[in-house]
């Protein structure tokens, strides 16, 4: 990259930032240190406010970064990826928003203790969700990582490596002093930002070729290095019996694991009612559908406009691929125009990483504060007390997640951020969306089976992760000198999923005390009704 890129990008970079640390200074000044206002933002939110903020949340840089890079590597099977998210809000808007908004407070954990006994399965679903939040948020600056090696290709590792430091002492900073309130507006600037690139982008690649959508993916099949292959399914998950099953297990865990992330569960608690929580999924349901089309047409734009080649020579996992589609549509290296719009590009995917990440370091902060903290200490003092002190543990907390998922982080730098969110999604549904369905659906479901369902869905999706090639066993693996693989398949979800139901159905039967019929009808009425909802 020429001094022009480096030098229009950093400033880019810096208004963002400069202009979303004095929204956090704004709203630090005006918090009051409860844990409503911390965890909800005061639930002032309208629901089209709350519907950008969503989408904001969930068009991260996987979506921006790596669904488009895939596409561009792996053409048909990359799609995947842009598919299994968008479908995955019909489960969201169908069977947990208006529930969880109606039956929760501010995590997860709220659900399933409406009718449980609360501390065991805090615990649970608390440790779970702040599992999930931590793979989300390596994911992220793995995307931070990318970007920065790409404008900074003569700076080294080094420079990489602060950027992933970097990105995440900033989300702490959001986090620890601007609460949800500062977080969900980042959230709606981001999401006016990301909307308005790809917007663009897609119009220049559209225009590249005339309107062609046809010329374009044959141009793409041609430049990939693969012919038609490219245009077909097996590119990536065709080659046995074991690529097919892994692509089935993707699919799986993309479309099931959406209702299960404890940042977008967390979103439905910052609007005033169940009916704000449903209108405010519909509104990102377009915003996030128009934008997945879009990455469809930036992923195949990216193979015909530069080649397969050249993306897999610039970052191997194809995370570089949309700001070097900029580049060259702007009008190449060298070019002002080029220079604008990689800049803006660039710029814009970092404002995505961030906002993204300070979401998520929220949501893990408050599982640690509100479900496990609030579980494991006596209570003393007035509940106003109790609050401060808890909010004070959640902003403990952002410093302390932050810190575990940098590390995490440097150590995933060249797998695809895509690929990994796609495992934290096949956490989610394996850990939290069986307890969730059950505590919301199943009227003999008992605290041992919430208890079993989650650490029966958790621990066998992190162990098969930890054994899978992932990990080791391939030049791609976090560790590629060692070979501990147990599990063939990269993605666990098509075993760790059906797995959490399960065990959530045997602790059930196996439970020596019976389920609180009268508990389960007020959690009943007040899921349907909204009656005593916070």
């Amino acid at each position: 990259m020429t001094d022009d890129h480096q030098t229009l990008a950093l400033v880019l970079f810096s208004v963002f930032i400069a202009v979303t640390l004095a929204i956090t200074t704004w709203v630090s000044r005006r918090r009051h240190g409860s844990a409503e206002e911390f965890y909800a933002g005061g639930r002032l939110f309208s629901p089209m406010e709350n519907g950008f903020a969503i989408a904001g949340d969930y068009m991260s840089a996987a979506s921006f970064l790596g669904i488009s890079g895939l596409i561009a590597l792996f053409g048909y099977d990359g799609l995947l990826y842009s598919v299994g998210f968008l479908v995955a809000w019909l489960v969201v808007l169908f069977l947990v928003a208006e529930l969880v908004r109606n039956c929760g407070r501010f995590t997860l954990a709220d659900v399933v203790a409406a009718r449980m006994k609360e501390r065991p399965v805090r615990i649970a679903a608390g440790t779970a969700s702040v599992t999930v939040s931590v793979l989300y948020l390596v994911a992220q600056m793995v995307g931070a990582g990318s970007l920065v090696a790409l404008l900074l290709a003569g700076a080294g590792q080094q420079a990489r490596t602060w950027m992933v430091i970097g990105v995440g002492a900033l989300m702490v900073v959001y986090v620890a002093f601007g609460g949800m309130r500062a977080t969900t507006w980042i959230q709606i600037v981001k999401a006016v930002l990301l909307m308005g690139g790809a917007i663009a982008l897609t119009v220049l690649v559209l225009v590249r070729f005339h309107g062609d959508f046809n010329a374009l993916l044959n141009t793409a099949a041609e430049r990939s290095g693969h012919g038609r292959d490219f245009l077909a399914p097996g590119l990536k998950y065709g080659d046995d019996w074991t690529s097919r099953l892994d692509f089935i297990s993707l699919g799986i865990a993309l479309v099931l694991g959406t209702a299960g992330l404890p940042h977008i569960l967390s979103r439905f608690y910052t609007v005033p009612t169940a009916r704000s929580a449903r209108r405010s999924v519909v509104w990102s349901i377009g915003l996030i559908g128009g934008f997945y089309l879009m990455t469809i047409v930036l992923g195949f734009g990216a193979s015909a406009v530069l080649g397969s080649d050249a993306v897999r020579k610039s970052n191997t996992a194809g995370n570089t691929a949309v700001p070097l589609l900029a580049l060259d549509l702007g009008g190449g290296a060298g070019s002002t125009g080029g220079t604008v719009l990689f800049a803006v590009v660039a710029a814009v995917a970092f404002a995505t990483i961030l906002a993204v990440v300070a979401g998520i370091t929220l949501a893990s902060s408050a599982s640690v504060a509100h479900d496990l903290y609030a579980s494991l200490r006596r209570p003393r003092g007035t509940p106003q007390d109790a609050q401060r002190a808890e909010v004070a543990v959640a902003r403990v907390a952002a410093v302390a997640v932050g810190a575990v998922a940098i590390g995490l982080a440097l150590l995933a730098q060249d797998l695809n951020v895509a690929f990994l969110v796609g495992l934290a999604f096949a956490v989610a549904a394996s850990a939290n969306l069986p307890v969730l369905l059950y505590t919301l659906f199943w009227r003999r479901f008992t605290t041992r089976g919430a208890v079993w369902s989650v650490y029966g869905g958790l621990i066998p999706a992190i162990t098969l992760v930890v054994l899978s090639p992932v990990v080791s066993g391939s030049p791609e693996s976090l560790f590629p000198g060692m070979d501990f693989v147990l599990f063939p398949l990269d993605n666990p979800g098509v075993v760790s999923i059906p797995l959490g139901f399960l065990m959530g159905w045997l602790g059930t039967v196996l439970s020596p005390e019976a389920a609180d019929e009268a508990r389960h009808a007020e959690t009943e009425v007040r899921a349907l009704t909204g009656a005593g909802a916070a």
